[in-house]
């Protein structure tokens, strides 16, 4: 048995990873886990064209934890280089990924044209890789020959996001994707881990704490309120898939419950719009710990005060409403997306905020912002910043050090013999090995690009 790494060790993004097993009968199998694209960069970007390091046509199958384009993003460009196999992943993760990947299109098409680059795949590729995808259950057996079987299990990150087991060869290997947080609102709780020899895990947050979940009520209506008070704008960029939905089910909590205010809120992101009615249609995969009682239409996401904003007229729009006002813009990064032409024309006044709720990878202009930058460049214009900014770690879709621990040490079991760190800064690694090799005695080992391991 043998374990490479693709993608997802230089830094947090770009998860690809294969594993090469032998089957009862002695045939070699090569499975690959996840295939992501390389982001904090523009999309047209060089890391995004490297090889792969493997013969696409050479995997067997591929197995997606979540839909994130850092998860997603490279399988067309592996369909493109000859891969014929199936690709597994959650029913909800399906439509989910399609819209990741048409998404990343637009956007990768648009940067080819401005720096002049090839685009990374066509849309055939894209289509090709969805009619080789394979739906499949939480729990639900797959056999890829005698002695070789992967489960998917439920890891509370996203709708339709997995952790994965692989029995081969007498041994237990987990592919972790990216594990949730703690008491997320509308996700059921992350499956504790069973038993593993062998833990390949994220690491994003790993050298760190996130605040308690009750502070990430009180932080975000202390920033509403400010925004009332001062009549400025609060901008809060988010990632489409998750942490949009979580924001919009605590805001509308907020408003039924702490605050009476009429204030206008945005969400200025067709992705996010498109990826809430997904969330719609799979409500059976999603918990809520409150009655569902939310006007007009009797779900959390959707209240009086919400205007969604899908055409880029009805996004101009919003420029003419006075303040305060509330906009939720992607990228999440900071990257790409809506969120920009609101940093052009409110990071400069003093009046307004920006209230940053995800993971910020280093280059990207989020990264900058919370870092504390004085002035940033945006299309090419130099933008002085004055807004406050601020950050509620709590409504992270990544699981912390204590969260990832606590699931890495198995009830009935001994914890993981060896434990593979991905996914993370090279301080978030450094800091979370040691703190592992402490806690649980596993071996721990932060891999490089393409290196190879045998298990």
């Amino acid at each position: 048995m043998k374990l490479s790494f693709h993608g997802a060790v230089r830094g947090v993004t770009g998860s690809c990873h294969r594993l090469q097993v032998q089957d009862a009968d002695g045939k070699d199998h090569q499975l690959l886990f996840d295939c992501g694209m390389f982001q904090g960069e523009h999309m047209c970007g060089s890391k995004n064209f490297e090889e792969f390091g493997f013969r696409a046509s050479e995997i067997e199958a591929v197995f997606i934890t979540h839909p994130h384009a850092d998860h997603t993003g490279r399988l067309p460009k592996l369909m493109k280089e000859g891969f014929k196999g199936k690709i597994y992943m959650i029913e909800p993760c399906v439509g989910l990924s399609r819209l990741v990947l048409e998404d990343a299109h637009h956007i990768m098409t648009e940067n080819a044209n401005k720096c002049g680059s090839p685009v990374l795949y066509e849309l055939e590729d894209l289509n090709e890789a969805f009619d080789s995808v394979e739906a499949v259950s939480y729990h639900e057996q797959i056999d890829i020959a005698p002695g070789v079987s992967v489960m998917f299990h439920e890891a509370g990150h996203v709708l339709g996001s997995a952790y994965i087991s692989v029995d081969a060869e007498g041994k237990r290997v987990v592919f972790s994707g990216d594990i949730g947080n703690d008491d997320v609102p509308i996700l059921p709780d992350t499956e504790q881990l069973s038993r593993a020899d062998v833990v390949v895990c994220e690491s994003t947050y790993g050298h760190r704490k996130h605040e308690g979940v009750e502070e990430r009520g009180i932080k975000l209506k202390a920033a509403i309120e400010e925004v009332i008070h001062n009549r400025g704008v609060l901008m809060i960029p988010s990632f489409s898939i998750e942490r949009t939905q979580e924001l919009l089910y605590e805001i509308d909590r907020l408003l039924l419950n702490e605050l009476n205010t009429k204030i206008p809120i945005y969400l200025d992101s067709p992705m996010a719009i498109k990826a809430t009615a997904i969330y719609r249609q799979y409500k059976n995969y999603l918990r809520f710990d409150v009655p569902i009682t939310s006007e007009p239409d009797q779900d959390f996401f959707s209240f009086p005060n919400l205007r969604e904003t899908l055409s880029a007229g009805e996004s101009k729009v919003i420029n003419n409403v006075v303040p305060p006002k509330i906009i939720i813009a992607g990228s999440g990064m900071m990257s790409g997306g809506r969120i920009l032409h609101h940093l052009i024309r409110y990071l400069s006044d003093s009046k307004n905020r920006l209230l940053i709720i995800g993971y910020q990878a280093r280059g990207t202009l989020g990264r900058k912002l919370y870092e504390g930058a004085k002035k940033v460049h945006i299309f090419g214009e130099e933008v002085m910043v004055r807004a406050k900014i601020s950050a509620i770690g709590s409504f992270s879709a990544h699981g912390d050090m204590d969260k990832i621990t606590r699931w890495l040490t198995p009830e009935e079991a001994k914890p993981p013999g060896k434990i593979f760190l991905v996914h993370g800064d090279p301080e978030s690694k450094e800091v979370f090995g040691t703190h592992l090799r402490h806690h649980l005695g596993s071996d721990v080992i932060i891999p490089g690009w393409q290196s190879e391991y045998e298990l």
